[in-house]
């Protein structure tokens, strides 16, 4: 599907063909691409301004049927995201005009100031991820998706870049996956159907799988998972996925937050975010999805995926607040809000992962906190460490991706907001402010000494209104963080 070319544009039959623009430098090395942006820029209609758009059909000088010229803005302000977004543009512009095929014009990147990899890198993802529709559930009205687009690049780059290609597109075909499963309502991923999903697909990567019911659980003493789903008819799941690579060293854990529907419990939720709840697995999501990631890729670290599944729900078995339960740590919690189920099953998830593998370092990620969203935005995730060097790695993984992450602080004396008078901690904090900190103090209490990272995607998970290269719905936040964190560590 995706491809590094060389093309003759004087004799080869293209339908249609990208070139992005800066409004202030030349940004293409190729003399026929360079006359062409020329002519175009001779129009009143166009200037290269970011988000300017024009399309030129039949052109004398190349035998593309429409050529579309995507402005970029200023090239002081260009970085990979810019290209990200035109690549995005671009093939979901193909899509609606239902064309099978796209080129698209790589610059010449020693003038855009970044490396080569990286500026190819940055089209492919934009192009291959916005090359994704969701429409499991729609009738005759389905769109295609391109089924081949080509980077227009010269013979060298062509050659000593192309194993980009199958790299990119396993990363980004991992973040739709994740993204498709955020999107599939509740009702057909109950924690038991999700579970034999994921099974399915990581045993053809060859992952090892294991899958822990609710009796297994309830003999291992998984008391706050267990909590959780107490009000819900449809049985918890505790999925665990093993990567090995052969002569590892280091073995690193990650830990995914899997609601599969979230009414808040007895706390129900009231108001209209509750219709979005079917995203609260967004992390069990970008974990699943990126040991699949990791296995197709052959990553050199042993990795282990831990998913745990529930649904939180209200009824006459539901856990309440006030109750006091025993973790699989053997740490008693009080109940002070049966809302604040996402930490509960995380801690469990962790002590088990802790206790089996002794992996090196671990993170999880979480639609933990509304608290997250109010501090950072619906954009930018929060990320809580007890490391230093992990922190630093997650953040710059997230520049270079542009899954954002802000360092959140771990403030000592804010565990004590979290004291119960009879049990061991409370799931929640006695104030209202700084929800996502003292939420992940709790998580804290429960790791350790391991280095441990916690990423709160509750803002970037899901958006209500589609961008560039991701359409409303779930984005797959986290799984291309993952596999850059995984290079760097």
């Amino acid at each position: 599907m995706l491809h590094l070319k060389t093309a003759d544009l004087k004799k080869q039959s293209i339908d249609a063909l990208a070139i992005p623009v800066c409004e202030d430098e030349d940004i293409h090395a190729d003399p026929l691409i360079q006359a062409l942006v020329q002519k175009v820029l001779t129009l009143k209609e166009f200037g290269g301004k970011k988000d300017e758009k024009i399309t030129l059909y039949d052109l004398p000088d190349i035998k593309a049927r429409r050529v579309t010229f995507y402005g970029l803005g200023k090239i002081e302000k260009l970085d990979r995201e810019k290209l990200r977004e035109m690549a995005g543009k671009a093939v979901k512009s193909g899509i609606k005009k239902e064309l099978a095929n796209l080129w698209i014009a790589v610059p010449a990147a020693e003038k855009l100031g970044l490396e080569i990899p990286a500026a190819i890198e940055a089209l492919m993802e934009g192009a291959c991820l916005g090359n994704y529709i969701f429409q499991k559930y729609k009738g005759e009205e389905k769109k295609k998706t391109l089924t081949q687009i080509n980077l227009l690049v010269n013979a060298r780059v062509a050659k000593t870049q192309r194993n980009l290609c199958s790299r990119v597109a396993a990363v980004c075909e991992g973040t739709a996956l994740a993204r498709e499963w955020v999107n599939i309502p509740s009702n057909d991923k109950t924690p038991e159907k999700f579970a034999r999903i994921i099974t399915v697909l990581a045993k053809k990567q060859q992952l090892k799988v294991q899958v822990l019911n609710a009796a297994q659980m309830k003999q291992r003493k998984f008391g706050a998972l267990l909590a959780v789903a107490a009000g819900s008819p449809n049985k918890p799941c505790l999925v665990v996925l093993e990567h090995r690579a052969p002569g590892a060293k280091k073995t690193v854990a990650l830990v995914g937050k899997g609601v599969t529907f979230d009414s808040g419990g007895l706390n129900i939720k009231t108001g209209g975010s509750i219709a979005d709840m079917k995203s609260d697995m967004s992390g069990a999501a970008a974990v699943a999805a990126a040991l699949m990631t990791a296995a197709r890729l052959k990553t050199k670290l042993n990795i282990i995926g831990a998913i745990p599944l529930v649904e939180n729900m209200p009824s006459g078995t539901a856990t309440r607040p006030g109750d006091i339960i025993h973790s699989y740590a053997g740490k008693t919690i009080e109940i002070g809000n049966t809302d604040a189920e996402g930490r509960l099953i995380l801690i469990d998830a962790i002590s088990y992962v802790l206790k089996r593998y002794q992996p090196q370092m671990l993170i999880d990620l979480a639609t933990l906190t509304g608290s997250c969203v109010v501090a950072l935005g619906e954009k930018i995730a929060g990320v809580f460490s007890n490391d230093e060097d992990l922190a630093a790695a997650i953040t710059a993984a997230g520049e270079k991706t542009h899954e954002r992450c802000w360092r959140m602080p771990l403030p000592e004396d804010y565990k004590n907001m979290l004291k119960s008078d009879f049990a061991d901690i409370n799931n929640v904090s006695e104030s209202r402010w700084g929800g996502a900190i003292t939420a992940a103090l709790f998580l804290a209490d429960f790791v350790g000494d391991t280095p441990w990272a916690h990423i709160d995607i509750a803002g970037p998970a899901y958006l209500k209104k589609g961008n560039a290269y991701c359409p409303a719905g779930g984005t797959g936040f986290g799984v291309r963080l993952l596999m850059e964190l995984l290079d760097r560590i």
